[in-house]
């Protein structure tokens, strides 16, 4: 049985797991202000909590209320490029959201959706949440609630239907390494992003 956008909030703020639609492929969400929901996402994928999970933010200006070193370069790189189909791997000297950044909390993952619709609401009312795609490791992206695995439904306490939709990831850039690296090709052309990037910087 499928979520309001109120009872999806709701899970969310608790602590517990939600499956959302995004503006790529349907997500896997918890509240990103603790490290428990973290965990329980990883848990959740069969994957290892030291691999980093995004923070998913309404808008640019919440992004910035929540990792506020995101200034000079890393600030104008997020404005380039979000709202959009992008996770950033962007510097955070001040090693916020640790339960998020596995391995390297001198890093951090964000993106800002460029989406509507029923997931776009969720975020808009918390301001912000942990997000990964409603698959298993190393599974195909789910298109369609119904895509979603067995494993993940029975983990997420609110599934929210949103339709069908693109079922390409987010293109995953890394500028924390002197040159950009792309760590995923995905629903935006990376060659795109970094030309657009080049030319603010």
């Amino acid at each position: 049985m499928t979520a309001t956008v109120e009872e999806a909030v709701a899970a969310i703020r608790a602590g517990k797991l939600a499956v959302l639609p995004t503006d790529t492929v349907y997500g896997l969400v918890g509240s990103a202000y603790s490290p428990g929901p973290a965990r329980k996402l990883a848990r959740a994928k069969g994957r290892d909590e030291q691999q980093p999970i995004a923070l998913v933010a309404a808008d640019l200006d919440y992004l910035f209320e929540c990792v506020p070193e995101l200034r000079g370069r890393a600030g104008s790189i997020a404005r380039a490029l979000l709202p959009g189909p992008y996770t950033l791997v962007l510097s955070n000297p001040a090693r916020r959201y640790r339960w998020l950044t596995g391995s390297r909390p001198e890093t951090i993952g964000v993106r800002v959706p460029d989406a509507t619709g029923p997931g776009r609401e969720v975020l808009e009312q918390l301001g912000a949440f942990a997000a990964t795609s409603a698959n298993l490791a190393g599974g195909p992206d789910p298109r369609s609630l119904a895509e979603v695995p067995e494993q993940i439904r029975a983990a997420a306490a609110a599934l929210v239907d949103g339709g069908e939709l693109p079922g390409r990831p987010s293109t995953v850039l890394d500028f924390t390494r002197g040159e950009p690296v792309v760590l995923r090709e995905g629903a935006a052309p990376a060659a795109e992003a970094l030309q657009l990037v080049a030319s603010v910087l």
